[in-house]
């Protein structure tokens, strides 16, 4: 039986007044996440209603376009953003220049990365002529041969870069876990387009989504004894009630102190797994390698700095309240991931499962920096951050060129490298240039990152973290340099490495990548010196991110 609504009940709902406007928006601090998103909707468009055989050209042009405009906008919003920084959409994100630097350095990387998924766009090299197809079918073979394009790439970079974007910027749990599953779910299906070894491209995505999936779930359950805790999942409202003990329901005497450790311990879990930081980086090296290696590239420098992007703001901002709780955990993760990683790489035959586990140990080092809890870690890590970027554009893009005699595919197995620094001798001291930053060889950027993040660390009292780190570094240095001298000082056992000619925008990203090593490692101050924040701003990375503090962020 239905229950009856008491008459008087209904004429008092009936009565009573809204006075709560709907949000004012701000459009122009929204404006670059607007422009991704508007062309990413415009390339659906043009894959729904353009013929097969005229949508990439209009794919690439657009892509291009959103991304450049997206940046121009990015660069004089810095100039309207103050200091303290303000937050957008009901609060629901924060525009500080914190925040305007990862998403510019985003921005940055998925251009270069796109340069690279433009040059795979035809011929033999590209992406597969039909995904839904069976690969090794006849359905497969007669695509290919009537010239099929998979151009459905182009728009979901674009929806991947959109989810990026938010996620550094998100003010509240909700809005950044929408942004993870905005920027996730493009990578599930791109890491499958692979047109050769098509078997274990598509068994790379199905790892990535199915362990993806469960690390969401885990920062969806977090999520919920965050709220649980603080009975908000706003970040400032977090921040208050962690300060203050808990939600104003435990002001009686309530224990909340186990919800906020499952929630901290959880919400890591989600953001641990998309940094690939150990025990949560298996699938890194499976993924890497069976990905198409432009999209390799595209996870491995825009996807990191997301990711990082957002670690650092919740461990900063909501929870920087209660370091004491998250701080051992973080020790232990740093730890475990600059150690388990670097042994394991020294045992790896495969490039680009050496640079997986190669980014693992990268993420341990710039966790000394998120340990670190200060201005100084936070400008360490976003140094590190955007030339790492750089530097592991310019690597995926060479390894895009050495092939199999028959130029049909990527060869990827390091001892068949033998030779190829007397032959091509230009690409190798390139790919080399590249190790040795990723080794942290000084007038590279790899060094001065390395040095930013552990001096921070060294300056907050974890002088053990920065000794873990520069053993881990000896370690790294190793396969590098074993890379190297395969490259130039062992004869080929079999056949030469055969090498593509690079075309202009591959060989584009070699040349900027280069620069930016060598660039950002002679003179890092260029970069380094406006991360720094002002003394006035205070020792604490809360003073430089904005919603630190206080409930009221309700924005424009």
């Amino acid at each position: 039986m239905i229950p009856l609504i008491p008459a008087q009940a209904v004429n008092t709902a009936a009565q009573r007044t809204i006075t709560e406007a709907a949000p004012q928006l701000d459009w122009w601090l929204l404006a670059p996440l607007l422009t991704v998103f508007a062309a990413g909707v415009l390339a659906v468009l043009v894959e729904a209603f353009l013929p097969q055989g005229r949508r990439r050209g209009p794919q690439i042009g657009l892509a291009v376009l959103a991304l450049l405009t997206t940046f121009v906008l990015l660069v004089l919003q810095v100039g309207s953003v103050g200091e303290e920084g303000t937050t957008v959409a009901a609060g629901a994100l924060a525009v500080d220049r914190t925040v305007l630097f990862f998403q510019g350095t985003i921005t940055i990387l998925a251009l270069v990365s796109l340069v690279l998924i433009t040059e795979r766009g035809s011929g033999r090299d590209a992406f597969a002529a039909q995904a839904a197809t069976v690969p090794g079918s006849e359905e497969e073979r007669a695509h290919i041969m009537a010239g099929s394009q998979h151009t459905e790439v182009y728009p979901l970079v674009l929806f991947a870069v959109l989810g990026m974007l938010m996620f550094p910027a998100s003010n509240d749990f909700l809005t950044m876990f929408v942004a993870l599953e905005v920027m996730s779910l493009p990578l599930y299906l791109m890491c499958g387009l692979a047109r050769r070894r098509r078997l274990f491209s598509q068994e790379a995505a199905v790892k990535y989504f199915l362990l993806g999936a469960f690390a969401s779930a885990f920062f969806l359950f977090g999520i919920a004894m965050v709220y649980g805790y603080a009975g908000s999942v706003n970040f400032a409202a977090v921040r208050e009630a962690v300060e203050a003990g808990g939600a104003p329901i435990f002001a009686d005497g309530g224990n909340g102190e186990p919800l906020l450790l499952m929630g901290v311990g959880l919400v890591a879990i989600g953001l641990l797994f998309k940094v690939g930081a150990v025990p949560f980086h298996n699938w890194k090296p499976d993924v890497y390698q069976g990905a198409p290696t432009p999209i390799t590239a595209l996870m491995a420098s825009c996807t990191l700095v997301a990711a990082f992007g957002a670690l650092l703001r919740v461990f900063f901002v909501p929870f920087g309240g209660s370091a004491d709780v998250w701080e051992p955990m973080l020790w232990t993760v740093a730890v475990l991931t600059m150690v388990v990683a670097a042994v394991v790489a020294v045992t790896q035959r495969d490039i680009k499962r050496l640079l997986a586990y190669s980014s693992v140990v990268h993420a341990g080092f710039i966790l000394t920096a998120v340990v670190a809890g200060s201005t100084d870690g936070l400008a360490g890590a976003m140094f590190y951050l955007g030339a790492y970027g750089f530097t592991t554009l310019g690597a995926f893009a060479v390894i895009t060129l050495v092939r199999t005699k028959d130029g049909a595919q990527e060869l990827n197995e390091i001892d068949r490298w033998a030779g190829l620094g007397r032959r091509h001798p230009a690409l190798a001291g390139a790919l080399a240039l590249f190790l040795l930053a990723f080794a942290g060889i000084p007038l590279t950027s790899g060094f001065i990152g390395k040095f930013a993040v552990f001096e921070a660390a060294l300056a907050a009292g974890a002088a053990p973290l920065v000794i873990v780190g520069v053993l881990s570094s000896a370690v790294t240095a190793f396969f590098y340099v074993r890379i190297i001298v395969v490259m130039f000082f062992r004869d080929p056992e079999h056949e030469a490495p055969t090498v593509v000619r690079a075309g202009v925008l591959t060989g584009g990203v070699i040349t900027l990548g280069v620069a930016a090593t060598l660039v950002l490692g002679v003179f890092p101050g260029l970069v380094l010196d406006h991360l720094v924040p002002s003394q006035d701003s205070g020792p604490e990375p809360t003073a430089v991110m904005v919603s630190q503090v206080t409930a009221d962020s309700g924005g424009e």
